[in-house]
């Protein structure tokens, strides 16, 4: 079977894997690859590059100057599709949520005759038309809402996340691919350390963009604020800015805790696993989340988690014993890491579980087998 992700940012060759999405990317296709699938993933930049990946798969880069929100797709795509993928072989990926190039990639499939399988990434929570609703809500019904219902399958995360997809009256069949892990940024166990039980502060890090609405950044400042008076505590919040960056440090200046606060900016050099290791509790209270990749090197580092319970690896923290699901508001944030300050004696011991689980359920070629096997029942 030819299975050709699509992911306009993709890098085309010898650039880090920056962001969720793109790692995710390459995971799939590495575990497809390694399931004997004939692997491509198409992307678009400045110029024309073919590339083969050390972990068996092909790039394709088209050569595309439009704006990177357009409808325009590149010409030396368009040819690629219409002469590499067959209707009766080939299955295409479609990764993007509310982005014109998925669109546009999802019409061109269609007008080919190839089966197409959209992959958002994230969930479409209430939460996620919330904000910018006057953009969104057009764009979801002369657009969005298209590529999804013509799409063979849709392709979450998380199995939950369909019920985001039914409330919006789209019956499309779902294929539920969580996203696995980098066998090479697993830090062994000997590598791992934690604080005696009785050092303080209590260390919280949350590492990815820094986007406050999405990763519920606000939500929790707010809860550490309320929580000084009780325990000491200090976060530290490392990633790209997306631009909220200054409204959080006005945020924290406002709640007098900014000397409580540390903004770092992403280190691409060092595996995930190991900044996160170098704290106590790793956070992601997300109004919505796919997954949360962040999330699952924290279980690599052996670390405790505090996630939101929308997120599609809360079930697993939960199964696992490694940390807490709670809503994403201040109250329910402030009370779980009360109670995993209470909890400190046993920080060791969940994360061990939770690095166990991880090891044992998220490994690429597995979660791509049972893909691989939903794919080629499309094409049938």
């Amino acid at each position: 079977m030819n299975v050709a992700l699509y992911l306009k940012h993709f890098p085309a060759a010898g650039s880090p894997l920056l962001g969720g999405t793109a790692i995710a990317v390459h995971g799939l296709a590495s575990g497809l690859a390694a399931n004997g699938a004939a692997v491509t993933v198409l992307c678009e930049g400045p110029q024309r590059r073919s590339t083969w990946s050390e972990a068996g798969y092909a790039i394709e880069c088209f050569p595309n100057l439009a704006p990177y929100r357009s409808f325009r797709l590149a010409p030396e795509l368009k040819r690629y599709v219409g002469e590499r993928l067959t209707p009766s072989r080939s299955v295409c990926l479609v990764n993007g949520m509310f982005h014109p190039a998925a669109y546009a990639m999802g019409r061109l499939l269609r007008a080919r005759g190839i089966p197409y399988v959209a992959v958002p990434h994230d969930p479409y929570e209430r939460s996620v038309f919330r904000r910018n609703r006057h953009l969104k809500w057009p764009y979801w019904f002369l657009f969005e809402r298209r590529l999804l219902k013509h799409a063979a399958a849709i392709q979450v995360l998380d199995g939950r996340h369909a019920e985001c997809l039914r409330r919006l009256g789209l019956e499309v069949p779902v294929i539920e691919a969580p996203n696995g892990i980098d066998p090479a940024a697993v830090p062994p166990c000997s590598s791992l350390q934690w604080r005696g039980r009785e050092a303080q502060p209590m260390a919280l890090v949350f590492l990815g963009r820094l986007d406050a609405y999405h990763k519920g950044l606000d939500l929790l400042l707010a809860a550490v604020a309320q929580l000084v008076p009780e325990l000491d505590l200090r976060l530290t919040l490392q990633g790209p800015d997306w631009g909220d960056r200054p409204t959080l440090t006005r945020q924290a200046q406002a709640l007098a805790i900014a000397d409580r606060v540390s903004f770092r900016e992403p280190d691409y050099r060092r595996p995930a696993p190991e900044l996160i290791a170098a704290h106590d509790v790793f956070c992601l209270p997300s109004r919505f989340e796919g997954f949360g990749l962040a999330a699952l090197e924290a279980m690599l580092a052996a670390r405790v988690l505090l996630v939101s319970e929308g997120a599609g690896i809360a079930s697993h923290v939960r199964t696992a014993g490694c940390g807490l699901a709670v809503p994403p508001t201040v109250a329910g944030i402030k009370a779980g890491l009360r109670t995993l300050a209470k909890r400190r004696a046993e920080w060791k011991d969940m994360g061990l579980s939770g690095r166990r689980y991880a090891l044992a359920r998220f490994q690429w070629k597995a979660i791509a087998a049972d893909a691989l096997a939903r794919y080629a029942r499309l094409l049938a």
